[in-house]
Order: structure tokens, then sequence, then C-alpha cells
């Protein structure tokens, strides 16, 4: 068989299974079990598919049927250009998470802490584009910190540290900068979500339970003692949070409180800075 043959009888197979996508799935998990860059797999798909390469093809296919990410089925997910090793114990890295990274880097800081690192990919995101800063990286998952700890040594990246925390309970001293990417999803909507997210994410990371709100009353309780003067904290909302997350940094006594679009124009960070 060769490989363009197998890659259509995969399409067909993750169509079957109600799979969005997927041809690009395919071609991608074809070109991880042949050992190719994507952007050759062109060049291979008149060749016959070795055994090898077949079988695990097959492999990587059956997961994709049953719903499993293709990140966490190849291992890693790209973010912000670079590579990041995910696991079903961290959240997978999303474009949408970018903007987040985008406004942080819109002003110069020295200091950097994430709550919920997760996979670390904003942070170490945030230290690779800003050599010479520092930062700490907190989750209460450990397992999480195990992949962030991995991330920052593939990476390269030596400014972070990381410690397990609950939001701020581990969290001393003052940050130019604070960023989170918290679980806000509410429970009402678990049901609702794709079975990519819902089935293997970890629900941790994804929903606080209740309203979605818990985790930004948290943070809003203690971001003040912890920014330095007229230093910045930007967290990442969910669809149609950001009047509710705005009102409650607001309310905690933060200034310059604002919200901020993502590429699809939905509400998708809430900035503000403490006062000077």
């Amino acid at each position: 068989m060769t490989a363009a043959e197998a890659l259509a009888a995969a399409v067909r197979r993750l169509r079957a299974a109600g799979v969005p996508d997927a041809p690009r799935d395919a071609r991608r998990l074809l070109a991880h079990a042949a050992g190719a860059a994507p952007e050759r797999l062109t060049l291979i798909l008149p060749e016959p598919l070795s055994d090898g390469a077949a079988a695990r093809f097959d492999a990587a296919i059956a997961r994709r049927a049953g719903r499993e990410p293709v990140s966490h089925i190849i291992g890693t997910r790209a973010f912000y250009g670079r590579s990041f090793r995910v696991t079903g114990d961290v959240l997978d890295p999303r474009p949408e998470t970018e903007t987040l990274v985008e406004q942080s880097l819109a002003e110069p800081f020295s200091t950097v802490l994430d709550l919920g690192t997760g996979s670390g990919c904003i942070l170490l995101t945030l230290l690779a584009e800003r050599p010479g800063a520092t930062g700490l990286g907190t989750d209460i998952s450990e397992a999480a910190l195990a992949i962030a700890r991995d991330n920052a040594a593939r990476l390269g990246v030596s400014g972070a540290r990381f410690a397990q925390s609950e939001w701020f309970t581990a969290v001393a001293g003052q940050f130019d900068l604070i960023v989170s990417n918290p679980p806000y999803i509410a429970a009402a909507e678990m049901s609702g979500l794709a079975p990519e997210t819902r089935d293997w994410e970890p629900h941790l990371a994804l929903t606080p339970g209740g309203d979605g709100l818990a985790a930004y009353r948290a943070l809003a309780a203690g971001v003040a003692a912890h920014l330095s003067p007229g230093g910045r904290c930007l967290v990442e909302v969910g669809a149609g949070q950001g009047a509710a997350v705005a009102s409650l940094f607001r309310r905690a006594g933060l200034d310059a409180v604002a919200v901020h679009p993502d590429l699809d124009s939905r509400d998708r960070v809430v900035s503000m800075r403490a006062p000077a």
C-alpha cells in the first residue's frame, strides 16, 4: 500500500467516526508515523509505506477515531512558533491564548508570575521573547508542573522556576506582570464541549464548577498584593465573561481595567494595572 492509499483509507475512517477536519488530522498523523516533516508529506505519498510506519499510522488513526486529540497522539502542540510537549495532564495550548501573550508583550517587564501554568506555554513563551526576564509558574497539579519543567528544559528557557500552589497560597513577593489562563467553563457547559476537550483534557484545568467565575474571584482577591506598583495583570476569559470578570477586578481596586478581543472579535483577555 502506498502512503497515498493509506491516507485515503484513514480519511474515510476518521470521517466515519465524526472527526472534524479528517483530512488535515490524517495528514499530520501520517507524517508523524512516517517520520516525515509535514511540509514534505506530498513527496512521500506515491511511495510504499513501510510495515512499521503503516502499523504506527493505523494505531494513531484508531486513537484519533476515538476522539483523542492529535496533540496527545504525537505528543506536542505548536504555540507562538514553538513546540510544547503536552499530555492528558495539561490543557492543550490554543491559538486564542496567543492574544494573552501579545497583550503581555506590549509593555516591558522583568518579572512575571503565571498562575495555573499547565504546560508552561504562556510563561515560557514570555520569557523566551524577553531574554533577561525571570518568572514563576504555579499549578495545583504536580503532574502539570512536571510537563512545564520539561518544556522549559526542551526550549532552553533558564529564567523559569515552578512551584505547586493553589493560586496565591504559596506565592511570595511582587511581580511586574501576572498572567493566568484559569479554568472558566461553567459546569452546565461541560456536556456540550467537543469530545476531544471534554473526555481527554483535565477537568481541573477546564472548569471550576458553578458559574465558571470562581478562579477570577480568587485572582481578584490576591492580585493587588502581588503586583508591583503600576504592574499589570492579564487573564484569559471565556465567551461572554469579559464584563463580569472586568467588574470583579474593578471592585478589587485595580486600575485601567479593559477587555480585549481575539482574532474572531470575541472577548478574550481582561487587562488591568495596580495603582502606581
